[in-house]
């Protein structure tokens, strides 16, 4: 599928505010990621390049253990850079990271939650190859195929994401080392169908449904279609993330 990244930032960038709110999985996810670099990473790292930074779950966990004498963030829109009023030092870059010049001799690579918004991630894994140094580190969340398979299976509307086998692979051909690679299954719930939507409207990840255009009807063949997702707890709603820890091979 071809991404829109315009459309992604716009999409992230209005759920701002919210973002912080209602995502409560992303915000799970990046402290399951925080422990994972924690157990394989050396504590002092010279340079770090963070991509997908967004309200900064990782960043403020990464900095409270991690000692970082340079530190990049990304992310595709502007707005972001409020979330670090309090956070010295950030060289920032701004923009799609697939179109952006990476910076050099980084002693890691670290994201949270943002690289299945990649439309050519083998491409940006020989980069971040290139820009690690030798023996650099490479720590990620993303997500896989099981990622909001309601929404997928009723709608046709998602990304397409990359099996756990897949991903090792794609890092084993682009020179990593991999020290840790595991998955998961997260689930929400919510007391209707409607109250999905607005999480995910809440969280930006409305960012792929450019051509899905609601209808009052098509509204209430979904809310219709989402009891099959009911059980004993709500309206079932799941995450799929993966993690990875690899290293940068000489």
């Amino acid at each position: 599928m071809s991404l829109n990244k315009t459309l992604v930032a716009q999409r992230f960038a209005k759920a701002g505010q919210s973002y912080v709110e209602h995502a409560v999985v992303q915000k799970q996810i990046s402290e399951q990621l925080f422990e994972y670099l924690k157990k394989h990473c050396p504590e002092f790292l010279a340079s770090v390049l963070e991509i997908g930074c967004g309200s900064g779950n990782l960043t403020d966990l990464f900095q409270s253990y991690f000692q970082v004498e340079q530190l990049f963030l990304n992310d595709l829109y502007e707005d972001v850079q409020q979330h670090f009023a309090d956070v010295e030092n950030i060289n920032w870059l701004i923009g799609d990271i697939e179109q952006l010049a990476l910076p050099t001799s980084l002693d890691a690579v670290i994201s949270s939650s943002a690289l299945q918004w990649m439309t050519d991630l083998p491409a940006l894994l020989k980069r971040i190859h290139i820009a690690l140094k030798s023996n650099g580190y490479f720590g990620f969340s993303t997500f896989g195929a099981e990622n909001l398979i309601e929404i997928k299976q009723l709608t046709g509307q998602g990304l397409n994401y990359y099996s756990l086998e897949t991903l090792q692979q794609q890092l084993e051909e682009n020179g990593f080392e991999i020290l840790l690679i595991k998955q998961e299954q997260k689930h929400l719930y919510f007391d209707q169908p409607k109250a999905v939507l607005q999480h995910l409207k809440a969280t930006g990840v409305t960012a792929t449904a450019k051509s899905h255009r609601w209808t009052k009807q098509s509204l209430q063949q979904f809310y219709l279609d989402y009891q099959q997702f009911h059980d004993e707890h709500g309206f079932r709603l799941t995450y799929h993330p993966m993690y990875v820890i690899a290293r940068r091979t000489a």
